[in-house]
């Protein structure tokens, strides 16, 4: 990516980050951001993108509220996908071991 040109960057950023007006609720304390289905009935901060920071708008009881306040959280839909690259080509039918495999009569393997 030391190749890539500077417009096509800023546009591969520009469209992972939020919109201005976009909304997320965040637990409030000193515990690191978690989804919502951890602690669901603790207090909420609710923060809104300005087009540069999450400033605060508001407080929420619990998640519920807070959802119902900021609307889905959908951050995960604006990052996109890798392109996968094609598949190897499929092995010769019928697929044949390189190395010899047999099994001694006892059941074990010789290797």
């Amino acid at each position: 990516m030391d190749d890539e040109p500077l417009e096509e960057w800023a546009q591969r950023r520009d469209a992972r980050r939020p919109a201005p007006g976009d909304h997320r609720a965040v637990p409030l304390g000193d515990r690191p951001e978690r989804g919502g289905h951890v602690d669901p009935d603790a207090p909420r901060g609710m923060l809104e993108w300005d087009g540069h920071q999450w400033v605060p708008s508001g407080v929420a009881d619990d998640h519920a509220t807070a959802v119902d306040e900021t609307g889905p959280q959908n951050a995960a839909e604006r990052v996109p996908l890798p392109r996968f690259a094609a598949l190897p080509p499929a092995p010769e039918r019928p697929f044949r071991p390189t190395q010899v495999f047999r099994r001694r009569p006892d059941g074990t393997s010789p290797n």
